[in-house]
């Protein structure tokens, strides 16, 4: 099945609930309203013409500091062989996605990675708590105006501000002759 395909049978099963669609990117992609990720995925994931059995990958995302978050959801059908990326946007603050590990179960540590990073709220994830950092870390690293604390339990933490630039100058000498 082609994305337009999907797209359409998904717009003519839930209509303004399946927001746009962008078949011709590199990674065709359909956005989804938030509140309707569940609902789009158990049909994607059981009906007879879809089956897309596989999540091969959930990920937050940041769009910016006055943007709101996102999580991107790569699907395959191993079965009938297509694949679909979906993509739902949130408010940066107090925004809520349903969970979908009960559709496909690694969506359980990829969700927690997508909280503890971002700070994505899941709605009845089974076990909704940090997976990478620890229980007291304050803020969310990966969100693009997280402030790194100054100290963890009495340590400074190590941070020197922009990351040195490493770019492909890097790769220019290493089969050369010193």
């Amino acid at each position: 099945m082609t994305p337009e395909e999907i797209y359409n049978a998904l717009h003519e099963r839930f209509g303004e609930r399946i927001l746009s669609c962008s078949a011709t990117a590199v990674d065709p992609y359909i956005v989804v309203e938030a509140s309707a990720i569940h609902e789009v995925g158990e049909y994607l994931r059981y009906d007879p013409d879809m089956l897309f059995d596989s999540l091969m990958c959930l990920s937050g995302v940041d769009y910016g500091p006055d943007k709101t978050l996102g999580v991107v959801y790569n699907l395959h059908s191993m079965a009938l062989r297509h694949k679909i990326t979906l993509k739902v946007e949130v408010p940066r603050h107090d925004g809520i996605v349903p969970t979908v590990c009960d559709l496909w179960h690694t969506a359980e540590w990829h969700e927690r990675e997508a909280y503890d990073l971002f700070g994505m709220r899941f709605e009845n994830h089974p076990d909704h708590r940090r997976i990478l950092l620890p229980d007291d870390w304050e803020g969310y690293p990966l969100l693009k105006d997280y402030q790194v604390q100054e100290f963890y339990h009495g340590v400074k933490v190590p941070y020197v501000g922009d990351p040195p630039s490493i770019g492909m100058d890097v790769y220019r000498y290493q089969d050369s002759e010193p």
